[in-house]
């Protein structure tokens, strides 16, 4: 980006990041929300707008123009934009030349209709179309409605050079993948995604090396479903078998793909997220083990622990395979953690097949979890041919004891963590104490101890004393 430069500011005890380019004059303020793939996009586009006169800003109050990058997995994510939108139309009654966009998701799940629900809104794009945002700005100038939601086979701003704007300075995400091919009928994803493609992992690795020159120490590889990564020298990934025998023959997985970055920088610890059970591969699991750098953790989505609710999610995988692959994950990695995705109250789901998640649970007993009752999502298989028919009651008591048993496996794996020493990389202030710092261990559990003469990107070997029901206490070992 030239002559770009990251300024940390402070903001209610928080470091934030802007990107600042020397004789830019326009404001950008941006906000994101939903997964991490959102967060990593939003950096992407300010990193495309920083080169057409935009710096960013943290004060609303001030700005050119306000992007909000919104999800769509649940109903609750996208009443949160139209609340956000709301705050905006405030400032822009005292800021009435001030532009409001709608980016991500949301966006392309509504189209054009973003337009006309919402009067604030003077351009929508999706994720695949951040590169036309030059030219959709210059429409909304001229008065013109700027809608671009086309879905891409082969866009993955493999060239764009995020501006770290939701960094810590010490870890960062790099995408490897966009778009997902699974089809679970809950989801949007794909609708507003697209399919799955991989990006040139040349071009990852380059910008992995531009990260540890930057004195970063955490790299965590990005996708809707890393596991599935596969680069063949371009395309959807469901055309593979369409390549030339060349092309499949040197094509390059992710367990390879994760080899390649441990290999090249040991010294650098590299997570991944999100994995999809049916494509772990044990060359995934192998490769973890056989790198100290690669952390010990997985995140590992299981929706539901009844085979027969999974067939309606149309997860290709069914319980037994999902305690497969976790006792394969057990034996290889026996010190590694494993976080999980669930959604209760799915259409149809009997009490039996809820008792079959919290028996699943008590196998597993993850380390920690996100966890939602069903909420139907417009366009999906789900609300076009099944019936959302488990009652709210319902609902919140089984999400309620899903939470509960969560909670009590979290809460005893963080305890066996008490009397041994383990390795932090500290990542800042606590919240609750500016005399302790707080990092995280290889097993992607929250670590708080006394401040001495450590910094920010320190690896540190801290002794548990104690732990609260989310958080490692220790001291300096």
């Amino acid at each position: 980006m030239g002559s770009e430069k990251i300024i940390e500011e402070k903001n209610q005890g928080q470091a934030l990041l802007t990107a600042q380019k020397e004789g830019n004059t326009k404001k950008l303020y941006i906000e994101s929300y939903g997964c991490q793939m959102n967060l990593n996009d939003s950096e992407i586009v300010a990193s495309i707008l920083n080169g057409q006169g935009y710096n960013t800003t943290h004060l609303i109050e001030e700005a050119d123009l306000v992007l909000v990058n919104t999800c769509s997995i649940r109903e609750k994510a996208e009443l949160t934009v139209r609340k956000r939108l709301e705050k905006y139309n405030a400032v822009k009654k005292i800021n009435p030349t001030m532009k409001v966009g709608v980016l991500g998701c949301m966006a392309e799940r509504l189209k054009a209709k973003f337009l006309e629900e919402e009067k604030i809104v003077d351009l929508v794009v999706g994720p695949d179309a951040y590169r036309d945002l030059p030219n959709l700005l210059d429409e909304v100038e001229a008065g013109r409605d700027a809608v671009n939601v086309i879905l891409s086979k082969e866009e993955t701003y493999a060239d764009v050079s995020p501006v770290r704007l939701n960094s810590n300075g010490v870890s960062a995400f790099v995408s490897i993948t966009r778009g997902c091919d699974n089809m679970c009928t809950f989801c949007v994803v794909p609708f507003t995604r697209g399919r799955e493609r991989s990006r040139d992992p040349k071009s990852i690795l380059e910008e992995v090396n531009d990260l540890v020159e930057k004195g970063y120490k955490e790299i965590t590889l990005l996708g809707q479903n890393v596991d599935s990564y596969l680069w063949y020298g371009g395309g959807l990934k469901k055309d593979f078998n369409k390549a030339s025998e060349i092309a499949q023959a040197t094509a390059v997985d992710f367990s390879q793909l994760l080899d390649i970055v441990a290999t090249t920088h040991p010294k650098i610890r590299i997570r991944f997220s999100t994995s999809n059970p049916q494509d772990m591969s044990l060359d995934v699991i192998k490769t973890m083990a056989k790198h100290n750098n690669i952390c010990k953790y997985i995140h590992l989505p299981v929706q539901s622990g009844s085979t027969s609710v999974l067939k309606r999610m149309n997860r290709q995988h069914t319980r037994e395979e999902y305690i497969e692959l976790i006792d394969n994950i057990r034996k290889i990695l026996p010190d590694c953690s494993i976080s999980q995705d669930m959604i209760t109250g799915f259409c149809g789901e009997t009490e039996e097949e809820h008792k079959d998640t919290l028996s699943l649970m008590e196998y597993v007993k993850y380390d920690f979890g996100f966890m939602f009752a069903y909420s139907e999502r417009p366009g999906t298989p789900a609300e076009k041919r099944m019936a959302d028919d488990v009652p709210n009651d319902v609902k919140k008591r089984r999400l309620n004891e899903i939470i509960q048993l969560q909670r009590k496996h979290g809460l005893k794996i963080l305890e066996e963590f008490i009397g041994k020493t383990v390795e932090v990389l500290i990542e800042g202030s606590s919240k609750k104490s500016d005399a302790h710092w707080k990092g995280r261990n290889s097993q992607n559990a929250m670590v708080v101890f006394p401040k001495g003469d450590e910094k920010i990107g320190d690896f540190v070997n801290i002794y548990i004393e104690d732990c609260t029901s989310a958080t490692l206490l220790g001291k300096r070992k």
